[in-house]
This record gives structure tokens, sequence and C-alpha cells, in this order.
């Protein structure tokens, strides 16, 4: 068996996975990253191809690098399509945005940490974790190209993905290291990048749909005005297959694909839950997708992904430099997770729950009564403002839909009260557990008002 020797071993190509190899690298640390995939199809991954927060990344690889993948700069608000009340909604959305293709997306990340020095070993799968007697990650037992191989490290970083299967052969009993995850609590995701013959007239938009059962949305995405990536995303729990001609039907059905050409088709896996509560265990630390830092309302992931594995790589830097390797050494990941973006995601989470516990259509109807710029702050931010007199439109524009108004309001404030929470994450791992009892009081409340069943 081959042993390789470096100061982190990254497990992943993707964002997260290049962004913190990167960052080690360029702090002058021996990095390998190893991927599943051979050096060509690196990097081609299922995605809606929708970059919010396009404005700047991580230093570590800079926007400048990433800007020949971005095809389409002109998106700049949503379009929501809502057939049940034959109603399109053009919601703002806040920040820059660009459709990008992923693929070559993927291989400018890629050739940028290679640049920085990270070392790429293609075509190596990961079998194991090895782990000390204290418990301590220590490296990832592989195959590659079929030769067995180990790499030792002082640092793992799992960018492995979603339901990262390193995940499953971790010994996490002596870690605050979250392990309250479930399937369902992920979405499946495919999606087509379809050539049309006609410029269609919504490149400056991001369309989305409600598919016919609950649980999904469709999405239309231009890469430019002539090129779609048409997908859908639903619940892991639901049938996939139905869902998926729910998507060839429509694509049937719209005038503007007749005679389309489709160039390629990919299907993944995202979480659609609020992030880890605790990413971090004595000489390993899990990043992007891998730890669920993804927008759970809108399956966006790639910003907060390279910010996690920058922040994921600087806080075992730190932690190397002071001949550390314990979970409180790593803990200032956590922190920067929830301080940048996690909070917001663990809010936004809350409407996901409630779209567990309603009616698709009474849904539907109540958000063709919504103002867009209220809208689009729950669906970003993870909280809106109504003040009285806004209200009262609403409620005279939604009439019969009280109830489900009512229920709105109610689970607004319940979100508001669990981001407010989040503000208060602990400090080191000591503190963890009676954070998450308090929040685990207020998201009783959530089930509660909702009406949903238990997520976690």
């Amino acid at each position: 068996m081959t042993t390789h020797e470096f100061d982190f071993v990254v497990v992943g190509a993707g964002t997260s996975g290049c962004y913190a190899a990167a960052t080690a690298a360029k702090a002058g640390y021996d990095v390998v990253v190893v991927e599943r995939k051979d050096a060509a199809e690196a990097g081609h991954i299922a995605c809606g191809d929708a970059l919010k927060g396009a404005a700047n990344f991580p230093d570590a690889i800079p926007k400048s690098e990433l800007e020949p993948a971005f095809t389409n700069t002109g998106v700049d608000h949503g379009r929501f399509e809502i057939p049940q009340e034959d109603t399109v909604l053009d919601i703002p959305i806040p920040g820059e945005l660009a459709v990008i293709d992923r693929w070559k997306y993927g291989q400018r990340i890629i050739e940028s940490a290679s640049e920085a020095g990270v070392e790429f070993h293609y075509d190596t799968v990961v079998q194991d974790v090895e782990q000390d007697r204290s418990g301590r990650v220590t490296g990832v037992r592989a195959t590659r190209k079929g030769d067995a191989v180990t790499y030792d490290a002082a640092f793992v970083v799992d960018a492995a993905g979603s339901l990262s299967l390193l995940q499953d052969t971790v010994d996490f009993s002596e870690s605050t290291f979250d392990t309250n995850v479930d399937y369902s609590q992920f979405c499946s995701a495919y999606r087509e990048i379809v050539e049309v013959p006609e410029p269609v007239e919504w490149d400056d938009a991001l369309v989305f749909k409600p598919t016919e059962r609950a649980a999904g949305y469709l999405w239309y995405f231009p890469r430019t005005d002539t090129e779609i990536n048409a997908g859908l995303g639903f619940q892991m729990n639901e049938e996939p297959m139905h869902l998926v001609e729910d998507l060839k039907r429509d694509l049937r059905n719209r005038g503007e694909f007749a005679g389309a050409e489709v160039k390629d088709k990919l299907g993944a896996a995202l979480p659609t839950r609020r992030p880890y509560d605790s990413a971090t265990h004595p000489g390993y630390l899990a990043v992007g997708d891998a730890a669920g830092h993804v927008n759970p309302t809108t399956g966006g992931g790639i910003a907060g992904a390279a910010y996690a594995g920058t922040y994921a790589a600087e806080a075992a830097i730190d932690a190397l430099e002071d001949g550390v390797h314990d979970e409180a050494a790593l803990w200032s990941y956590n922190e920067r997770v929830m301080d940048h973006f996690g909070a917001r995601y663990a809010a936004l989470d809350v409407y996901n729950v409630l779209s567990t516990a309603v009616d698709v259509d009474d849904l539907m109807s109540l958000l063709a009564s919504l103002p867009g710029k209220q809208l689009s702050e729950a669906l970003y931010a993870g909280t809106s403002s109504f003040g009285v007199g806004l209200a009262a439109k609403v409620a005279a524009k939604s009439f019969g839909h009280w109830g489900q108004i009512y229920q709105m309001y109610q689970t607004k404030r319940v979100a508001d009260r669990l981001l407010d929470h989040y503000e208060s994450y602990p400090s080191s791992p000591d503190g963890l557990d009676r954070w998450q009892a308090r929040r685990d009081d207020i998201m009783d409340d959530v089930y509660e008002v909702t009406g949903a069943d238990a997520k976690y």
C-alpha cells in the first residue's frame, strides 16, 4: 500500500474543497485534494448554475479568476410562475447575480487551486477514515486507479458533498459534530442543459415554478438567451421519476422549448436543512454541502461554500501553528459560519418546515397576494417586515386566506426568535449543549405553529 503524507487532505474538488485547499496552500502548507472523478470530469457537477453573491469571493480564489465562467450577468430578479392563480410574480433578488457554466467554473477553481500549489489526485475513491486511539482523525484510506493508498494528514477536510460517506465511517463520540442528520432533510436535484432555437424573453430572470406535488419546484435559469438550465428539486422522500416527468411535461408545454436540443443531463443531492450545529471534530472539518451550507429555500450554496472552505482552512492553520488538533482549536470555524450565513439559513429552514404542513395550492394562492419585496426578504434574509398599512393592503387582497396569513405571521415570529437565538451561538464546544436545548425549545414552537412533523 502506498502512503502519502500531507498537512491537509481535502476530499472533494468542489467549491468548498478548492477554497479550503487554496487557502492552506497559499499559507505554505502541503495540500492534496482527492477527487473520485478523472481530470476531465472534475468540476462537472449538477447545479442550477445560478450564483447569488457574485460580487465577491474569498481572496484564495478571487472573483476575477472565475469570471470567464460567468455566462449571464444580466439577471436581476426572480420570476415566480403560479399556475394555480394564473399569476406571474416578479421578485427582486438582492445582491449581485450571475448564471454560470458550472463545468467551466469547476475547472477554473481547480486550475486556480493548482496554481496556488495544491496537488490533485484524480480517480481516487475514499474508502475509510483513519483515527488514532483518542478519536482524532489522522487521514484517509482510498483506492486510486485501482490501487490501495493511504493519506496521512494533520487535518482532513470533508468536502465530499451531501450525505458524505466519510461521516458514516468516523466515530464522532468524542466531539460535538452534528450527527442529527437524515436523508429526508435532503433534496434530490436533476437538471438538463437545453439549447432553444430562439432567444427567450426572460433571459434577465431566474424562473421558478411549483411542481404538481408538494415539496418540489421547477427552475429555468438562462445561461444565455438560448441556453437554459432546466431542472427541478424535490425532497428525497418523494418519488423521483414522477417529479422528473413533471419537468418533462412542463418542457413539452412551453412554446419556447419547441425544437430544443438537450446538451447535458445530470443529477445530485443537496441539503434543504439548517447548517450542521457543529462541523468540527479533532483533526476533521466538514464544509459546504457536507455540512449543510446551502440556502434551504433556494438550494443556492456556491458563495457560502467558498467562505466555509476558507474559514475551515484558516481555523485549521491556526490550530496547526499552535500545535493542537482538538475541537476547541477549530471552533472559530463554526462561529464564523454561523455569523456569516448559518443563522440566516437556519431561520429560512423554518419556512421549509411550514411548507410540509400546508396545501400547496393554498400556499401558492397566499404567495400570489404578498408583496414582492417582502417575499424577497423572506426567501433570502430569513425574515421580512410588514407595516400596518401594508398588512392592511395584503389582508384586503388575500380575502379567504386570512387563516394562512395568521399562520405565516406566527411562523415569521418564531423564525425571528430562532434567528435571534443563533446570534448567541456558543464560543466553545462546552456551551453547545445548553445552546441546543434552547434552540430545540424554539423548534418545538415551530412545529406547534406550523402543524408540521418534527424535522430533526
